[in-house]
């Protein structure tokens, strides 16, 4: 995006920014400083003189391949690359890519984590910070997160480590299909772009079945690489950590801390550091977020889930316990069969909203789960659950939040500041 665009700006190297579209001039502060450095602003705008003076496209990676935009491009043969390409092509410090459909930002987060005991590698990439605001300052790594659609406008993108939390349907409609959707994540692991090691999960059939085509994998969740055993997470035979001892909840997470355990080893960390570093993680906002625990019932923000498959681990997080789960928002049309199985062993009770509250309600009923409350607001929906007097109230939507909210991030704050106010 513009921040981007702007570090590209002051590079010193042959790549000079030709210009941004598709933000609004009038109301953002950052293009004076933009025209400052000498960069051509076309906002909104898709001038045959725009496209045809430039020599490259670096994309962010929120347009899609099918939109206009890349259409002109291609006609003119211009090449479109991410800005996490562009990054790479710009520095020589080493990335740690971490992909997946769910647990990448945990991952990322926690990986950068524990590596700064001993290195400097902060995050970067589709977390929130762009790798070119980094890359002219001193790290050891750059740890970077890598949506399916950054690692599909990559060429010669080759990471250090690379590790695949796992692979679940989602973002179908963006990239046309199942395959693609996969195939665009995979690119970063395959010749000409493989890494040095990569890190798969065992406990993932594609994936499992994807690790033939790698070179140099060491899997997580498994018994021989790095694996929980004795209510431990053990890594080559070492025990590392205890599950007791983790910070975080759910075996989702524990496969997170697995990924964080061997990217650590592979540059050399010790146990001890590891298992200090993990101890003092604080896991991102809006991944099965503790909030408060209240007259007894502890409150859970899961907005991240925005898919059947984040909700189904969160949900299996809870084993014997009161849950009362709020579910909705706007829907993605995905198959809810799993996470209706899960919610039958899990849950006591569920409140929807949303658009998705319909379809929800009749796989729920088609899958033998009754115990459904409609409310309208996710305010209604809290106190409701309050009222039920449950062990856990559990927010996580297994949809997208863009029909009451404006992402994901504002649904979690509105549970979190009415939870905070009761």
């Amino acid at each position: 995006g513009i921040k981007g665009v702007n570090e590209a700006g002051k590079l010193d190297n042959p790549a000079t920014p030709q210009g941004i579209k598709g933000v609004n001039e009038g109301v953002n502060p950052q293009i004076e400083e933009l025209k400052s450095l000498g960069i051509k602003i076309e906002c909104g705008l898709h001038s045959e003189k725009f496209i045809s003076g430039s020599s490259f496209a670096v994309t962010s990676p929120g347009i899609p391949p099918k939109s206009e935009i890349f259409r002109r491009l291609n006609e003119k043969n211009i090449k479109i690359i991410s800005e996490i390409e562009f990054a790479y092509l710009n520095t020589k410090t080493p990335f740690i890519a971490i992909t997946g459909t769910n647990g990448k930002t945990t991952t990322t987060a926690l990986v950068s984590h524990i590596l700064s005991k001993k290195f400097s590698a902060p995050v970067c990439g589709n977390i929130g910070v762009p790798p070119t605001s980094l890359i002219e300052e001193n790290h050891d790594f750059l740890v970077c997160e890598i949506s399916s659609y950054q690692a599909q406008m990559t060429e010669k993108f080759k990471a250090k480590i690379a590790c695949w939390t796992n692979f679940t349907p989602d973002h179908i409609d963006w990239h046309g299909g199942l395959e693609n959707y996969f195939n665009a994540k995979a690119k970063i692991f395959l010749p000409p772009q493989e890494p040095e090691f990569a890190i798969l999960n065992a406990q993932d059939t594609k994936l499992k079945e994807f690790s033939k085509q790698c070179k140099n994998v060491i899997f997580f969740d498994d018994g021989n690489d790095c694996g929980i055993k004795n209510n431990s997470i053990f890594y080559k035979g070492e025990e590392i950590i205890s599950l007791k001892d983790c910070p975080l909840v759910g075996h989702h997470n524990y496969q997170n801390i697995m990924c964080g355990i061997i990217i650590a080893k592979l540059v050399g960390m010790n146990n001890s550091d590891i298992r200090e570093q993990i101890m003092s993680f604080r896991a991102p906002e809006h991944r099965l977020e503790k909030v408060r625990k209240m007259n007894g019932i502890t409150f859970f923000n899961d907005s991240k889930a925005t898919n059947p498959e984040a909700s189904i681990v969160a949900i299996d997080s809870f084993n014997n316990q009161n849950v009362a789960l709020i579910l909705g928002g706007r829907d993605k049309n995905t198959d809810l069969t799993e996470m209706c199985h899960s919610i039958n062993k899990h849950i006591k009770t569920v409140l929807l909203i949303g658009e998705a509250t319909e379809r929800f309600e009749e796989n729920l009923k088609k899958n033998g789960f009754s115990n459904i409350i409609k409310e309208h607001t996710m305010e209604e929906a809290i106190d409701k659950a309050i009222s039920l007097k449950p062990d856990v109230v559990l927010l996580s939507p297994a949809c997208a939040s863009f029909d009451m909210f404006k992402s994901y991030e504002h649904r979690g704050e509105v549970f979190k500041d009415y939870v905070l106010s009761k």
